[in-house]
C-alpha cells in the first residue's frame, strides 16, 4: 500500500530536506526511524525540496509498505523516536499512484521578518530594522500575479525544463509582532521565495520604484533581482492535493 506522511520541521539543524552524502537531512532522519520502525528498508519521496535552514509547518512524503494495522500507534510511535525538530502530524493511506510531488496542486510559503531586535525571533525570522513601505511592497508583489516566467528569481544552473509558475497570491500583512510574506502557487523554483522576498525589500527599503519587479522578471536575469533573504525566516506552510487521490477504504 502507498501511504502519504504529513510532518513539520524546523530546519535550522538540517541541511534542507533531500538526502545528501556528507550532511545530515530531514530525509534522511524520517527515513531512518520509518525503515527501523517498520522493519524494513524505507524510502520516502518528497513533495519538493527545501533548502537547508528551511522550515516547513505542513510537509508531505508518500511511501510504500505492507498495509499499516494501526497508524495512530505508528504516528505516536515515530513522534518518540525522531528528533524534537520533526513532528508527525498524520499517516492517511492513498491511492496507488498518488504522488506526494506531482499530485500537489498548490504551495503555500510565509516569509518572517521582525522589525526590532528581538532575542525570541533569532532562529525563527529575519530582522530588518530600517523603516519599510509596506503599500509599495504590496504593490510590487501584486505585479508577480501578471507573470508565469520566474528565471530571475531561480537559482542560478538550476536542473529545471521550465521556470514557469502560477503564482496566486502574493501579499504582505502585519501578524502581531511579524511582518509576514504569504505566497501561494502551483510550483515554486530553488530558492524562489527568499529572492522574491529579497526583491521586495528592496522596494520597501526606497532602493527601486514597484515597477521595476516587471523589468527584472521580464530579463530573466537572476543578477538582475535582490540579495537572497536567510533561510530561517521561510516556512513551508500549506500544500495541497486533489481528494480523489485519497484510499477511502483505508
Amino acid at each position: 500500500m502507498r501511504y502519504f506522511i504529513r510532518f513539520a520541521y524546523f530546519g535550522k539543524a538540517y541541511h534542507g530536506w533531500q538526502n545528501q552524502p556528507n550532511a545530515i537531512t530531514v530525509q534522511e532522519v524520517l527515513e531512518k526511524a520509518l525503515s527501523t520502525l517498520l522493519r524494513q528498508p524505507i524510502e520516502v519521496v518528497g513533495a519538493g525540496r527545501t533548502d537547508a535552514g528551511v522550515h516547513a509547518k505542513e510537509m508531505y512524503a508518500h511511501f510504500d509498505v505492507d498495509q499499516v494495522a494501526n497508524r495512530e500507534e505508528l504516528v505516536y510511535r515515530l513522534n518518540a523516536y525522531l528528533p524534537e525538530a520533526i513532528a508527525i502530524q498524520d499517516l492517511v493511506a492513498v491511492k496507488l499512484d498518488a504522488h506526494a510531488r506531482f499530485d500537489a496542486t498548490e504551495r503555500t510559503y510565509e516569509y518572517w521578518l521582525v522589525q526590532d531586535k528581538n532575542p525570541f525571533y533569532s532562529d525563527f525570522a529575519h530582522c530588518i530594522l530600517q523603516p519599510l513601505d509596506v503599500k509599495a511592497m504590496n504593490k510590487a508583489a501584486n505585479y508577480l500575479l501578471s507573470h508565469t516566467d520566474f528565471e530571475s528569481f531561480s537559482k542560478s544552473n538550476s536542473d529545471v525544463k521550465t521556470f514557469n509558475c502560477d503564482v496566486r497570491k502574493a501579499f504582505w500583512e502585519k501578524k502581531e509582532d511579524k511582518l509576514v510574506f504569504t505566497i501561494v502557487a502551483d510550483r515554486f523554483l530553488r530558492n524562489m521565495v527568499r529572492a522574491v522576498v529579497g526583491t521586495l525589500l528592496d522596494v520597501g527599503l526606497g532602493k527601486m520604484e514597484p515597477e521595476k519587479i516587471n523589468d527584472i522578471i521580464e530579463s530573466r536575469n537572476r543578477s538582475k533581482a535582490g540579495v537572497s533573504v536567510p533561510a530561517k525566516g521561510l516556512y513551508l506552510t500549506a500544500i495541497s492535493y486533489p481528494k480523489n487521490i485519497f484510499d477511502e477504504q483505508n
